[in-house]
């Protein structure tokens, strides 16, 4: 699955390939994805690269190789209509699913700083998404999550919610500063924040320094 940004990026040098025969620079790119930087167009190439979906070409300035597209566009379309995306492709986008952002990496392992800027977006299918509530997606790093199928690298879709009962698997911000995913666990006047693998053990805290910022709801794998 590719995220909004790969997606239109591809769209973008698909149509200018079928157009002049030459791929964008990356000014171009980063000009026409609204990008504040080459870097992130760099990461968004190798991306759809490691996917299969472009080739760079050795030893050539500005050469890159379409070598196929999403199941929705045609990679031998006509050259007037080389960004056009199909019409029930079209109609999917605004009925059927559902656009998150993405947040950033959360840790599932040792605690990393709190997640609070958009880094891009996806596009869902409903069914990963529970209820008709705010969703979010983060990146897992880390493999304190194993046993609950939680790989490092996955990504993880997130229901906004400040609520969660014992033993869902939830995003926790610690003393404010911190953000992790774990199993939580309420006893009394504690809460546990219980990893998926047993060579992390489970932390502690008072009521008043975790936070739920969000429950799992669902899970994307990308294999490479």
């Amino acid at each position: 699955m590719l995220t909004r940004k790969q997606h239109q990026l591809l769209l973008f040098i698909h149509k200018r390939l079928s157009e002049d025969g030459v791929s964008p620079s990356f000014e171009e790119m980063k000009d026409a994805l609204n990008l504040a930087s080459k870097s992130g167009v760099h990461r968004l190439i190798t991306a759809l690269e490691e996917r299969g979906f472009i080739r760079r070409l050795a030893h050539r300035a500005r050469a890159l190789e379409v070598l196929k597209m999403p199941d929705a566009v045609s990679p031998a379309v006509p050259k007037d209509a080389a960004n056009v995306v199909k019409a029930d492709f079209t109609q999917g986008a605004a009925n059927d699913t559902m656009d998150v952002p993405l947040l950033g990496k959360i840790a599932a392992g040792v605690p990393i700083e709190a997640i609070q800027h958009e880094r891009d977006r996806i596009l869902l299918p409903p069914d990963l998404a529970h209820g008709r509530g705010e969703h979010y997606a983060l990146e897992v790093e880390g493999d304190s999550m194993v046993d609950a199928g939680i790989l490092d690298g996955d990504i993880v879709i997130i229901e906004r919610t400040e609520t969660a009962m014992n033993g869902e698997i939830v995003v926790a911000l610690v003393d404010e500063e911190e953000a992790t995913l774990k199993r939580l666990r309420k006893k009394g006047g504690s809460v546990a924040l219980e990893a998926a693998n047993p060579a992390y053990e489970t932390r502690i805290f008072g009521p008043d320094r975790v936070r739920v910022q969000g429950r799992l709801v669902g899970l994307i794998r990308r294999y490479h």
